[in-house]
């Protein structure tokens, strides 16, 4: 079932407080990237970071989406750790 536009534009919301979140569209679902680093996407209307799809790298499920603080630490300390 892909994502809806209404929890893509949710989730949005919440990351807005991070400058240059960029969400790119594939096949009904969405990537989600910040300052340049893939680090997570919306499947099913999801955040994930879980398994989404068959043969897919493992990724976690995140399930506090109404902390707009916990979410804009948890993507910055993890774009930190994928630049390195």
């Amino acid at each position: 079932m892909p994502s809806s536009k209404e929890f893509k534009n949710f989730i949005l919301d919440q990351l807005k407080i991070l400058d240059d979140i960029i969400c790119k569209s594939m096949m009904g679902e969405f990537l989600l990237y910040y300052k340049g680093i893939l680090f997570g996407g919306i499947y099913d209307d999801r955040l994930i970071e879980d398994i989404p799809y068959k043969n897919a790298k493992p990724m976690f499920m995140v399930e506090n989406l109404e902390d707009v603080e916990y979410l804009s630490n948890l993507i910055k300390d993890t774009c930190f750790d994928l630049e390195k």
